[in-house]
């Protein structure tokens, strides 16, 4: 299988999701599209994951890749590829297929506790997924849920966490990659927006929750086994009768 990935900068990578690649043996490849690095054909394609990013979706005139970027995440969906969009990719994904993203009352960081709604726990995608647990968030934007989704996940600071198209088309809004190293390096670019309050945590509780990490992947390696699981059910080949 080919997994393919969108890096918008430098400093936020795969995570703890390149370990589960490595470990099932696939095929990865990438686009740094802070670089102007070419998009694949769609066709060479299996897999299609968006990272996160500082950037907003609406900064095209800034970001001009952002254009090409989203009419290959189209294709990807249409195409009936298996999408998982992180943080801003999330956010992609949501305007892609006709929500709205705009800026939240106030910006989330920091470890805070999610909720998975009915419809998750109904999804195969959740297979094995807790009902509660707390993931890493960086973001200040947030997005409407597109017409044929289903939203999956809230919290008291952001009521769409998350939401899924169909079996192969998954948006969390939230950061289940995150290592320490791309949450330190995150503190250190971004400083200034570490300011007090109660959505927005210092860098000495980001980072002193070392458990945080760990529970973190092990569930973004549940979630990816679920989504791989679901693609090999769709195309595995039927039996017919003679």
């Amino acid at each position: 299988m080919h997994i393919h990935y969108l890096q918008h900068v430098p400093f936020e990578g795969l995570g703890s999701i390149k370990s589960w690649v490595h470990e099932k043996g696939f095929n990865l490849t990438s686009t740094r599209l802070f670089d102007n690095e070419m998009l694949p054909s769609i066709e060479e394609i299996d897999w299609l994951i968006i990272m996160g990013g500082p950037m907003f979706v609406y900064e095209e005139d800034k970001y001009p890749w952002l254009i090409r970027e989203k009419a290959f995440i189209h294709k990807a969906i249409m195409s009936g590829k298996q999408v998982l969009g992180i943080c801003l990719g999330a956010q992609l994904l949501a305007e892609v297929l006709g929500g709205a993203v705009s800026r939240s009352p106030n910006r989330e960081i920091g470890w805070f506790l999610v909720e998975l709604t009915p419809a998750a726990h109904k999804h195969p995608l959740f297979h094995n997924i807790a009902n509660h647990f707390t993931p890493f968030h960086w973001h200040s934007d947030t997005f409407s849920i597109p017409k044929g989704a289903e939203r999956i996940a809230f919290n008291q600071h952001t009521v769409n966490q998350g939401f899924v198209y169909g079996n192969n088309v998954l948006a969390l809004q939230f950061h289940l990659e995150t290592t320490e190293q791309i949450a330190t390096s995150l503190i250190k670019r971004f400083a200034e927006e570490l300011t007090p309050g109660s959505q927005v945590q210092s860098a000495e509780k980001i980072l002193a929750n070392q458990s945080c990490f760990t529970k973190s992947a092990i569930i973004m390696h549940q979630l990816l086994d679920n989504l791989y699981t679901i693609r090999e059910s769709h195309y595995a080949p039927t039996c017919r009768e003679s």
